[in-house]
C-alpha cells in the first residue's frame, strides 16, 4: 500500500471515530461516559458523577433515556444496573450548577465545561 494512502486512511478513521463519539454524546449517554470523553481521570469519575447526579435531582433534570446494562464482575455474570442517559446540553446545565470543593472535581468540572 502506498504510504500516502495509508496516512489518508488513518486520518479518515480518526475523524470518523471522533464524529461518531460526538454524535453519540449528543443523543445521550451516561454521565460517566461524558466525563471520560472530556478527559476526566478514571479514579475521579465516580465521585464527580455522583455529584452531578445530585445536582440533577436538585434541578429536576430528567434523563433522556433510562436503560439497563449487565456488568460482568471477575468473569462472572453480574447484576443488571439502571443507567441514566443525559445529552450534552443537559450535562452542561448540570456542570454550570455544580459547585465542587475537591480540587480534582473542580478540574473535572472545568474539563467538562470546555
Amino acid at each position: 500500500m502506498i504510504a500516502s494512502s495509508r496516512e489518508a486512511r488513518r486520518i479518515v478513521r480518526a475523524r470518523s471515530t471522533q464524529t461518531h463519539l460526538t454524535a453519540s454524546l449528543n443523543r445521550g449517554r451516561s454521565l460517566a461516559t461524558h466525563a471520560l470523553a472530556a478527559g476526566v481521570d478514571k479514579k475521579d469519575v465516580t465521585g464527580f458523577v455522583n455529584g452531578l447526579r445530585t445536582v440533577a435531582k436538585r434541578l429536576h433534570v430528567q434523563p433522556v433515556r433510562i436503560t439497563r446494562t449487565n456488568r460482568t464482575i471477575a468473569g462472572r455474570d453480574g447484576h443488571s444496573h439502571r443507567v441514566q442517559h443525559f445529552t450534552t446540553a443537559q450535562v452542561q446545565l448540570l456542570v454550570s450548577a455544580y459547585k465542587p470543593r475537591k480540587a480534582a472535581y473542580i478540574a473535572a468540572a472545568h474539563a467538562l465545561a470546555a
